[in-house]
């Protein structure tokens, strides 16, 4: 349940940060480029493009992140049980 949380928490600030990147690379693409603003252009191009794809990358990074820390401890904490109970019943 611990992995599956996390996973979830990572997926959302990945999407939240995904989404800031894209606006940021977004905005810079523009002034690069020198992208037309005619009719709301640069802002369409901005928010429909860059921003979506920074929202995806972002939160499949986040999830698959988070989620494999989660794992890497729980694993952690099954072979530290066994362990302690391998000691006692051979005792």
């Amino acid at each position: 349940m611990r992995i599956a949380f996390l996973a979830i928490a990572g997926l959302i600030m990945g999407v939240v940060g995904g989404a800031t990147v894209g606006i940021g690379l977004g905005l810079g693409w523009i002034q690069l480029f020198n992208s037309s603003e005619f009719e709301g252009y640069a802002g369409m191009l901005v928010v429909f493009t860059f921003m979506p794809l920074g929202a995806l990358i972002g939160g499949l990074g986040g999830a698959t992140l988070f989620g494999m820390a989660a794992l890497r401890e729980h694993e952690a904490t099954i072979a530290r049980q066994r362990m302690g109970h391998e000691g006692v019943n051979e005792a």
